[in-house]
């Protein structure tokens, strides 16, 4: 499958750079998702559009009947203006492709082109599904809400997913089991005081010195409320309070983020946050109003899908080019899939730090070696193959 997968590298580039030259936004991917439904029209799947506004399903049986794999592929950019000098560069201003999705499209394209052309070789059905809106848009929630595991072709029976990545070498993966990716909770607090002079603070109640407090309080629940053998973070990511120097504001608004893997740590830390922020804004005498969004469960790999994964992937990259002992606390919404469908889901290395193209996910330079398209291709095909023929 590799070879196959190599002999198409030019097409996946020249999708790849296509895209990434014309980025969109969650949930106005309608480019992206017209040259998706009509890439898998020409190859003779069953194509469903519109799900979740943008979002395409193409479904494709096999020789016979057997079970169901999805596959995602999520489409969406960012709201950064690019860096990078190349001629593939964004042409919308202030819009970019800085997280891969550009490439996870293109590995898309090239998986459905050469499942098709091996329809013969598996029995059961393959469900692609390309997704809007995965930058904390929760578009995969959307796509489940909208039916899309369950109303357009058969329900998957195991679901596989990837994620560039560019602080790993291309030519080597991360398949890690159970938990790799972090449940993600969105927090504002909104302190509540009383405005003064800031010459006569004996007459308000300050709220900016009750957020300073909070804030130094919040760095202790991980410390102090977490086993040290698990994992969190709190982050307070913004605050904003005042309009002037000598004016002691009535409200302070902060915000920010919590992650974690284990269900029980995520109750105690969001418990702690609540009870901090309330009881130290009583003691400085002000309120404090705490609302906490969820935007993604963890994302767990079941072990016999990972190992199967692993299994493809060693034999596409080679022995010692496939790690297991990996979990970032960063968030992924394919989790909603993988809530309902078990699965597995990967990193793909895609740096070359020789290139300078090792930039982090979500900076204005971020830049990926596209000899990871086709070893992403060759995964997956030859995953989904291998399932289908068990």
């Amino acid at each position: 499958m590799i070879t196959e997968a190599q002999a198409i590298q030019t097409q996946l580039v020249t999708w790849r750079r296509d895209l990434h030259m014309h980025p969109e936004l969650g949930f106005e991917e309608k480019r992206t998702a017209g040259i998706v439904a009509e890439h898998l029209r020409r190859l003779g799947y069953q194509v469903y559009t519109g799900i979740a506004q943008t979002g395409v399903i193409g479904v494709l049986k096999g020789s016979g009947p057997g079970p169901t794999v999805m596959l995602r592929f999520d489409m969406d950019a960012l709201p950064i203006q690019e860096e990078n000098q190349v001629p593939y560069a964004s042409q919308t201003p202030g819009v970019m492709h800085a997280c891969g999705h550009d490439a996870h499209v293109a590995i898309g394209m090239g998986v459905a082109a050469l499942l098709q052309r091996h329809r013969e070789a598996w029995a059961g059905t393959v469900k692609l599904v390309f997704q809007p809106g995965e930058e904390g848009m929760n578009g995969a929630e959307v796509m489940v809400q909208e039916g899309a595991l369950d109303k357009y072709g058969p329900r998957p029976d195991v679901t596989f997913g990837l994620h560039v990545w560019s602080q790993t070498p291309v030519g080597q993966a991360l398949i890690p089991d159970g938990p790799v990716m972090a449940a993600a909770e969105r927090w504002s607090l909104t302190v509540t005081g009383k405005g003064a002079h800031g010459a006569q603070p004996h007459l308000g109640a300050d709220p900016i010195v009750a957020a300073a407090q909070i804030v130094s309080a919040l760095q202790t629940i991980v410390s102090r409320n977490v086993d040290p053998l698990e994992t969190a973070v709190v982050t307070v990511g913004t605050i904003h309070g005042g309009t002037a120097f000598n004016i002691i504001p009535p409200t302070v608004e902060l915000s920010g983020t919590v992650r974690t893997f284990d269900p029980d740590v995520r109750q105690t830390v969001l418990r702690r946050l609540e009870a901090l922020s309330r009881k130290v804004a009583e003691g400085m005498g002000v309120e404090a109003t705490l609302q906490v969004d969820m935007l993604t469960p963890a994302v767990v790999n079941e072990p016999t899908h990972a190992a199967l994964v692993r299994q493809v992937a060693e034999e596409v990259l080679g022995a010692g080019r496939v790690h297991t002992s990996f979990r970032t606390m960063g968030s992924e919404d394919m989790a909603y899939f993988m809530n309902e469908v078990s699965g597995c889901f990967m990193f793909l290395g895609a740096a070359n730090a020789e290139r300078g193209l090792d930039y982090p996910h979500h900076n204005p330079r971020f830049d990926i070696d596209e000899a990871a398209l086709p070893l992403g291709v060759a995964i997956l095909a030859e995953t989904t193959m291998r399932f289908l023929n068990r």
